[in-house]
């Protein structure tokens, strides 16, 4: 008996530090493969484990949270579809942070803790964070995900107490999906309350300090240390509890939150489906696209938001571009838009070819049918300098949106080599140049993949390939299946180009353009040869208004051009009016006005490739076809107008030979020679020609090389023919 004493003293404590040991080797054996990497095999079998057979879907819980049979709705609507083609669910709830009634979010965390979603993953996005009860729904899915920065905790802090039926509450979901510890949550909730954490011969535990006594009792415990102070409600940054195990996922925005779960970037859009209250409306936007198209479109989308209050824009497309500049100039003002206010949709009918794609990108969504094509060659080729520009604003706008830069750059540049890289860490997938993965942290941990472009090649995408890509969100063949993703009644209202747009439309073309110049010069040549200000005057005037009105409006005339035009008939009124010279003014003058029209014409100054270049052309072909226009109108006026029945009252013809003899014969009786070396005094400002008096006769003079104010003494010094020149004189001028 003794000896079996001896015998049991000496064994038990190697014995139990075998079993512990053999119990440690077992827990590390389940977290490894709990940790580690699907095996093919069993990502075949579990399509949870399998990126290609999720099915994810992101769902925005605006706070306060509100309506949450509607989000019920809809997550059920998903996990269904999902399930019908044999996908895992994978649900992304993005939570505001904001105040938010314990009503609602326990209403919808009931739900998202419930038997119903036990066959899908539920994750809880937090961008800015969860206070209040907010932390209330994130607790209640399976993963939690936020930025390193943002932090969660104080659950409480818009109740005034916190009493047991509350925290029975939060603890009774906590215990459900077990996220965070259900002692942890509590310290969140209940700043009366200390949290421990507490080290223990076989694990980690984090408990309440009223419950320690009870844990030490089952184990051994090694260490404690207090992790929420009584007198403080819990609260975590994202590095702090992915330390602590807490969360399962550090992600800063959508895109990153994709990559970690291998997902597109276009798989994490929120789901449009869940507003009731969408004010519909779409642009079409077919054929070339031209700057004033684009002007006309923006001017369309801002007075249908502005004074309709719409806020779901649908632009249908089916063009092949045609004005990079303006298709990047719309593309960020729809980029611009306010998401949370207005959601804009790109639904590709045909083609979105060249910078026609530029203006899908910009959008939040993109719907294509089968057989459309985004992408694809340009019939416009551009410098390599200004195509590699373009691609990189083309890629900050496609960035903004959520989607790969790099696909976005292809679109642009043919340049551009895109592959699909595989991060070795976590299995995530995403499409890069090769100079963005050298620019990122990890860029060893990306390995190359797929090459996704074709060399000296355009990207062009069908409908199947840039929902693969995720460039675009579904397809669908007909309205009818847009509208069913969007869960809307009819397709959205088509708005049309007003009177006003369709105007701009027609005096912006080259025919129209033309017309009104040629209308402008065959007035003012015919407002020269009629007697004070009549009809040549006045319809050129409203030529040229129409002209610059048209081109403002349509994006080619800006106040420069309206400034040089307005600075060219100053010049020319002056030298008319006021300094009648050798011309500068007047020949300057013109030259302003013409180089104002040219400039109105176009978009740039100096062409810069082929295209710019044919356009200049055009551009003074036309000046060309107005000038002959003018020519043969100048002759028509001066021969024809003059005899024809109403119009000769108005037009002042040439005198005939006879009339002339007689004004010859007028003017040689009228002689002054007389006046040689008279003094007399101006009557009228003499600038240079005027009247002045020589004792009681009145005479037409001219001053000789100045200009003379009213009242100033002359003197006469020569005398040609009927015309009398005058100088000052300075002896009169002296004595007065």
């Amino acid at each position: 008996m003794l000896a079996w004493r001896w015998l049991l003293r000496t064994t038990y404590r190697p014995a139990r530090a075998l079993v512990f040991g053999c119990a440690w080797l077992l827990c590390g054996a389940l977290t490894a493969a709990q940790e580690a990497p699907p095996k093919p095999a069993e990502a075949q079998a579990n399509p949870a484990a399998n990126p290609q057979r999720r099915s994810a879907h992101l769902i925005k819980v605006a706070a306060p949270i509100r309506d949450v049979q509607r989000i019920e709705r809809a997550v059920r609507r998903f996990v269904a579809d999902a399930r019908a083609h044999n996908q895992w669910p994978l649900l992304v709830f993005e939570i505001d942070n904001g105040a938010t009634a314990l009503g609602p979010a326990l209403d919808l965390a009931r739900f998202l803790s419930s038997d119903e979603l036990d066959g899908a993953t539920t994750v809880a996005f937090l961008p800015k964070g969860a206070t209040g009860h907010n932390v209330l729904v994130a607790i209640a899915c399976d993963e939690i995900a936020m930025p390193s920065d943002a932090e969660i905790g104080e659950a409480g802090a818009s109740e005034r107490s916190i009493g047991p039926d509350l925290r029975d509450v939060y603890y009774r979901i906590a215990q459900r999906r077990r996220t965070i510890p259900p002692d942890v949550v509590l310290g969140m909730l209940d700043p009366r309350l200390e949290v421990l954490q507490v080290e223990t011969e076989v694990s980690r535990e984090y408990i309440l300090r009223e419950r320690l006594p009870e844990l030490e009792k089952e184990r051994a415990v090694q260490a404690t240390k207090v992790l929420i102070r009584a007198g403080e409600a819990g609260r975590f940054t994202g590095r702090e509890a992915k330390e602590l195990g807490f969360i399962s996922v550090l992600a800063a925005d959508r895109a990153a939150l994709a990559r970690v779960y291998g997902l597109s970037a276009a798989a994490l859009d929120d789901d449009a489906a869940l507003a009731v209250d969408w004010r519909p409306m779409r642009v079409r936007l077919a054929g070339p696209i031209s700057t004033g198209l684009a002007q006309q479109t923006q001017r369309m989308i801002d007075k249908e938001i502005r004074d309709h209050g719409a806020n779901f824009i649908v632009l249908e497309i089916d063009s092949a571009g045609g004005a990079p500049l303006d298709s990047v100039n719309l593309a960020n003002h729809l980029a611009d838009l306010d998401r949370d206010r207005v959601r804009t949709v790109a639904f590709i009918a045909g083609a979105a070819k060249a910078d026609s794609a530029f203006l899908a990108l910009a959008c939040d969504q993109i719907v294509m049918a089968p057989g459309a094509m985004l992408g694809g060659d340009w019939t416009r080729k551009l410098p390599a300098d200004e195509a590699a520009t373009l691609a990189r604003v083309v890629g900050e706008i496609a960035r903004r949106k959520g989607r790969s830069p790099a696909l976005a750059m292809a679109l642009t540049d043919p340049a551009v080599e895109v592959f699909r890289y595989e991060h070795a860490g976590d299995g995530a997938s995403d499409y890069f140049t090769p100079e963005q993965v050298n620019d990122l942290k990890d860029a060893i941990a990306w390995k190359q993949a797929d090459r996704v472009t074709t060399a000296g090649k355009h990207l062009q995408l069908s409908g199947a390939q840039a929902v693969e890509l995720g460039l675009a969100r579904a397809t669908a063949k007909d309205w009818d299946e847009f509208n069913a993703i969007y869960s809307l009644e009819s397709a959205p209202r088509l708005v049309e180009p007003s009177w006003v747009d369709r105007l701009v439309q027609v005096l912006n073309s080259s025919a129209a353009g033309w017309a009104l110049l040629a209308l402008a010069a065959i007035g003012l040549y015919i407002e020269v040869h009629t007697p004070g200000l009549g009809a040549g005057g006045f319809t050129a005037g409203l030529c040229f208004l129409l002209f610059f009105w048209s081109h403002h409006l349509g994006g080619t005339a800006d106040w420069l051009e309206i400034l040089l035009f307005a600075a060219g008939v100053a010049c020319i009124l002056l030298e008319v009016l006021v300094l009648p010279g050798v011309g500068v003014f007047a020949f300057g003058g013109g030259a302003l006005i013409l180089v104002s029209v040219l400039l109105a014409s176009q978009t740039f100054v100096f062409p810069r490739d082929e295209y710019e270049a044919a356009q200049l052309f055009r551009s003074l072909a036309m000046f060309s076809g107005v000038f002959v226009g003018f020519i043969v109108a100048a002759v028509f006026v001066k021969r024809l107008l003059p005899g024809t029945p109403g119009f000769g009252q108005m037009v002042l013809a040439p005198p005939s030979a006879e009339e002339q003899q007689v004004v010859a014969q007028r003017e040689a009786l009228a002689k002054f020679d007389h006046l040689r070396g008279a003094t007399g005094s101006a009557v009228t400002p003499l600038c240079p020609a005027g009247k002045a008096r020589f004792d009681s006769e009145l005479v037409d003079v001219l001053a000789d090389g100045e200009f003379l104010p009213a009242g100033s003494p002359v003197r006469v010094v020569e005398v040609r023919g009927h015309r009398v020149v005058v100088r000052l004189d300075q002896r009169a001028a002296s004595l007065g």
